[in-house]
């Protein structure tokens, strides 16, 4: 059993961050080993089919002191699995930094610090995990809107045109755009750029198109990036 003061990680890095509307700003990552799902297209499958390192909380705010700038990302994995992740995020929030945590749809986010900018996954039928999804989330994301505009994102990955038609019908059924921004991602070799932006201009969805900036600017796999 890990301490709360105390999270498993699976990589700690700075890098160019290659997602969300913060897309192109250097970044300090702290990616967490484990995650309660399988995703048919998971790009970081290292981060649950090792075991990660533990670290204490104040290491990991002492390699985030170590770099400029003010962006830090929690991701994993899924972050919100290690009960030390809400410690960690008070904590950054604390010294002022802007926080992004990426988290997969499944747990709840309805308690996190509303300073924290939260990207939500909502799992497509291709992803093999769209069960995985806790409706009180999307309650939780109209508090967070209420409470502080653009507090949260949610982000479609879509792997070919049936995904497309069911993350436009939940944005349109669920008013999604007005709480937060949309980010609709294809997922490389299964459906192009191109594809996916024709059909969002059809069909004038007011959604973000995110292509990983990562992946264009060093090889497909490379870690720490």
């Amino acid at each position: 059993m890990v301490r709360e003061d105390r999270l498993l990680v699976s990589e700690l890095f700075y890098s160019i961050q290659g997602e969300s509307t913060f897309a192109g700003l250097p970044c300090v990552f702290i990616r967490l080993a484990g995650c309660n799902l399988r995703c048919s297209y998971c790009d970081a499958a290292y981060s649950y089919e090792e075991t990660g390192r533990e670290v204490s909380v104040d290491s990991l705010l002492d390699f985030v002191d170590g770099y400029p700038g003010t962006l830090v990302e929690l991701t994993g994995g899924e972050p919100l699995l290690q009960p030390g992740s809400l410690l960690l995020l008070d904590r950054l929030v604390g010294r002022h930094r802007t926080v992004l945590l990426e988290t997969n749809g499944s747990q709840p986010i309805a308690d996190l610090p509303a300073d924290v900018r939260v990207i939500l996954d909502v799992k497509c039928p291709d992803s093999g995990m769209a069960a995985s999804w806790l409706p009180d989330n999307l309650t939780a994301i109209r508090r967070r809107a209420a409470r502080r505009p653009n507090g949260s994102e949610v982000k479609f990955v879509i792997s070919s045109l049936r995904d497309y038609r069911f993350a436009r019908d939940f944005v349109l059924e669920h008013d999604l755009t007005a709480h937060a921004p949309v980010l609709f991602s294809p997922v490389r070799g299964r459906i192009s750029p191109a594809e996916l932006a024709a059909a969002v201009l059809a069909d004038r969805l007011p959604v973000r198109l995110q292509l990983q900036l990562h992946t264009l600017i060093w090889p497909e796999q490379t870690r720490g990036v």
